[in-house]
């Protein structure tokens, strides 16, 4: 499997090839999209993209886990976590042959 990770740069590159601003414009647009998301998600609001997919938080409770060396139970704390949940236009587009 061919991993590439896309980073920072490259979306503001990407950005300013299509859009036409200025790589500084460019980058603080990405930058304003990122905190949208960042700060809606940190309300436990949904996130949702057409046709890429949504993005939520959900709470886990707290359960009881164990050493893999020890066997000691040890009590998993309560949290959130982030979810992604892929459209079926994406889901389609990934499974092209």
């Amino acid at each position: 499997m061919n991993e590439k990770t896309i980073t920072r740069a490259q979306l503001t590159e990407a950005v300013y090839q299509e859009v036409g601003l200025s790589r500084n414009e460019s980058a603080d647009l990405l930058e304003s999209v990122l905190d949208m998301i960042a700060d809606t998600l940190a309300k436990d609001e949904t996130v949702k993209i057409s046709s890429f997919g949504s993005f939520s938080v959900r709470s886990k409770g707290q359960r009881i886990g164990r050493n893999p060396k020890t066997g000691e139970e040890v009590p998993i704390l309560p949290r959130k976590v982030l979810v992604f949940r892929p459209s079926q236009v994406l889901k389609a587009r990934i499974n092209e042959d």
